[in-house]
């Protein structure tokens, strides 16, 4: 069972938790893979996803690569669930940290929105995020949860109609867990 460590209202009746779990047992009507930009699920928060949600979410991502190509950086595709809780699976594709030198703050901030976007024109009233390109993509965690939080609020603020009601940000490991709650808390 996931824990919710804080929560707080960032719009008329819109929910951001922080949590510390398994994102695959998440039951909200998605969850966000931290994904490549060929879809291929093959390691970390993508794989831990295919693992539990089965091969399902790996075809469908195949088939969307092959029919509209590569999947650009700050952007997402929608696949189902599989055998998740949640019915769909955003796969948004965050940026490799090379310094600060790649425009990689506006690249993670367009990754979290674009799948806010998505969950918002599928009528979808809850998602979770993974910490996006803070594992083997090299972004600092306390960079990337600022710009995780502060994009969430900011879209979240200018879409007062939203159908998104519980927005989480689910961390797996202890010391994400950690800074991401302090960026939280700050915030």
């Amino acid at each position: 069972m996931n824990r919710t460590m804080a929560q707080k209202e960032v719009g008329k009746g819109v929910l951001l938790k922080v949590c510390q779990g398994d994102i695959t047992l998440e039951e909200v009507d998605a969850i966000v893979n931290a994904a490549n930009e060929y879809l291929k699920h093959g390691g970390g928060v993508a794989y831990a996803i295919v693992r539990r949600g089965g091969k399902v979410i790996q075809e469908e991502s195949d088939r969307i690569v092959r029919r509209l190509g590569k999947v650009p950086t700050g952007f997402a595709a929608v696949t189902t669930g599989g055998n998740l809780k949640a019915k769909v699976v955003i796969h948004t594709v965050g940026p490799v940290w090379k310094g600060g030198r790649n425009e990689e703050d506006e690249k993670l901030r367009r990754a979290v929105i674009s799948p806010l976007e998505i969950a918002n024109g599928y009528g979808l009233r809850s998602i979770t995020f993974p910490a996006i390109s803070t594992g083997i993509y090299g972004f600092p965690k306390d960079r990337a949860a600022r710009i995780i939080f502060s994009a969430i609020e900011e879209w979240v603020k200018g879409h007062p109609d939203s159908t998104l009601r519980e927005i989480r940000v689910c961390l797996y490991d202890d010391e994400s867990a950690r800074i991401f709650l302090d960026a939280f808390s700050g915030a």
